[in-house]
């Protein structure tokens, strides 16, 4: 039961991110910069709930700060034309020097902020009756964040196959010659896949620090931007295979910390070959999964 909580709670920040991803990349725009939404979302939850002492307030500012970065992402791309993987690792680089340098600024640490006062972050929220049922209750009392990210992937599969917006961003992905035809316009239907990516993806920071640690540290997402991508590529850009994947991954991160505790006779596992697992099984993925990959139509020509 504690391998499955783990997963869980693992496999939340990646859910988040990916369906973001999926949303941007199905739109014809490639995310590489997953990585440096998170971690921006991040410190701005983790050191808006040190300062206002309010978990609704960090969650806002989180969302909004890792939005942001988002929409500089789409005005490079869409605006100013720059390759969309330039922009995606200039934004992940910018987000990796400038949350140390502005912990510094406010916290007077570079590697840290300090722990949220409790009433700050995100509480167990106990489904009814389901909370209440025995061995399994606990899998029902977890913060409203894992449940959000548990409903997700069917409400983005449900946007991209059944409403307007989703077929116009499958369209700019896969045919943005006719979506233009069609008088739409490719660029403001990209954008909003962009922002509404950015939303998703800022949740999956904001959760790393209101629920998950407690606290921003520096680097803290350590390459859950790059598994969410992983798992959008095993996942066929599809939202409910995504899923799936992410929480292969979440599983594979979780029995690395379940095996850290097993020992080989009188030896135990070097922990740094345990930590390699989840972006060994990523790249492993990412290898044998290339064939058959449907990645939108856009990817395989110059962007109009």
């Amino acid at each position: 039961m504690e391998l499955i909580l783990a997963t869980l709670r693992l496999a939340t920040p990646l859910i988040f991110a990916s369906l973001g991803g999926v949303l941007c990349e199905r739109a014809g725009i490639a995310t590489i910069c997953l990585e440096g939404i998170m971690l921006v979302a991040a410190f701005a939850a983790g050191s808006t709930a040190v300062i206002s002492g309010s978990s609704e307030m960090a969650l806002f500012i989180g969302v909004c700060s890792g939005c942001f970065l988002m929409g500089l992402h789409e005005l490079l791309t869409q605006k100013a034309d720059a390759d969309p993987v330039v922009s995606g690792m200039a934004i992940n680089i910018l987000a990796l020097g400038l949350t140390p340098l502005l912990s510094k600024f406010f916290f007077d640490s570079a590697t840290n902020t300090p722990s949220l006062p409790p009433t700050t972050r995100l509480h167990p929220v106990p489904l009814p009756l389901l909370g209440d049922l025995p061995t399994v209750g606990i899998l029902f009392k977890q913060s409203f964040l894992i449940y959000i990210a548990l409903l997700l992937p069917f409400v983005v599969h449900v946007l991209l196959k059944r409403s307007v917006l989703g077929r116009r961003i499958h369209s700019a992905g896969d045919g943005p010659e006719a979506l233009s035809a069609a008088g739409v316009s490719v660029h403001r239907v990209r954008a909003l896949a962009l922002w509404i990516g950015g939303w998703l993806t800022s949740l999956a920071g904001v959760y790393l620090v209101l629920d998950h640690t407690g606290q921003f540290l520096r680097d803290m997402t350590a390459g859950r931007g790059f598994i969410a991508l992983a798992a959008v590529i095993f996942g066929r850009w599809q939202p409910i295979p995504v899923f799936l994947a992410c929480l292969f991954f979440g599983f594979s991160e979780a029995l690395q910390m379940v095996l850290q505790n097993v020992s080989v006779g009188s030896k135990t596992i070097p922990l740094q070959w345990l930590q390699s697992i989840p972006y060994l099984v990523a790249l492993a993925i990412l290898i044998f999964s290339r064939k058959g990959n449907k990645e939108p139509r856009v990817f395989r020509r110059r962007p109009v």
